[in-house]
């Protein structure tokens, strides 16, 4: 018998699931029969993923959401509710990389400005909304929560700074909502990819001589492509991954090995 990854009934939230690697879980999580609400500052482009995906089992509901803004992380976890039900699962995957490269470069003023961006987006949109379902999940016995992370948390991105300690910080949080809310049902883990071909990661790959060299020393010499995080996605979230918490899984071609 063939396995069966099934995640229907349960409702779930992708931030940035309009494109790139938020869609592909996206795609994975209604094609196992979850609704899932996507969200972003970008309502055409979530309206677009939502009509390409409509043939699958699961729905998929667009809610414009600035996920830096307290304000709309509150309206859209109302919305799901009230449109879908109690949220089930959360993917944190909106992400912005700002203020590239050598550190000193960087004046006063327009570091305070890249911090204060990168760390809304990379990390307190996800302490947000992670604070905003966690009561219905405990009351509820059961919950579970994705981050996407990087590499770069893991290992230093070279110009990047900002967004390996952001990044950090969210491999952190992690394993620290693992252990503090694991015994009240609640998992908790990470994705970290490598090099995907996303428009996010298009600096790296579009240019030749970058993508040789990022990609060249892999044991798997290609480039990662959205579905290879999709898959895995769904199954970390699904019930076939129980007895999983507080985990880093990087899908990175073997990148940090």
């Amino acid at each position: 018998m063939a396995l069966q990854l099934s995640l229907a009934g349960k409702v779930a939230i992708v931030t940035g699931g309009g494109r790139g690697i938020g869609k592909a879980i996206t795609e994975r999580l209604v094609e196992a029969g979850a609704n899932v609400a996507i969200a972003s500052r970008k309502l055409a482009a979530l309206e677009a993923t939502a009509a390409e995906l409509a043939h699958h089992p699961g729905r998929v509901l667009p809610v414009e959401c600035n996920v830096g803004r307290a304000e709309d992380l509150a309206r859209l976890v109302d919305t799901v509710e009230q449109q879908l039900g109690p949220v089930d699962a959360v993917v944190n995957n909106s992400a912005t990389n700002i203020g590239q490269g050598p550190s000193l470069d960087l004046d006063p003023a327009s570091l305070d400005k890249a911090v204060d961006k990168m760390v809304d987006v990379n990390v307190k949109a996800a302490l947000r909304l992670v604070h905003r379902v966690l009561p219905g999940m405990i009351a509820r016995g059961n919950g579970s929560i994705l981050n996407i992370v990087s590499i770069s948390g893991l290992k230093p991105q070279a110009g990047g700074l900002l967004y390996s300690f952001t990044k950090a910080g969210l491999i952190m949080l992690t394993r620290s909502w693992a252990r503090e809310f694991g015994p009240a049902g609640v998992r908790v883990n990470a994705i970290a990819p490598g090099l995907i071909q996303t428009d996010f990661s298009e600096y790296y790959w579009k240019h030749p001589e970058r993508l040789r060299e990022l990609v060249g020393d892999q044991p798997i010499t290609r480039l990662g492509q959205p579905r290879d995080i999709g898959f895995a996605a769904a199954w970390l979230l699904s019930d076939e991954a129980s007895f999983v918490t507080g985990q880093v899984l990087a899908i990175d071609g073997g990148a940090t090995a």
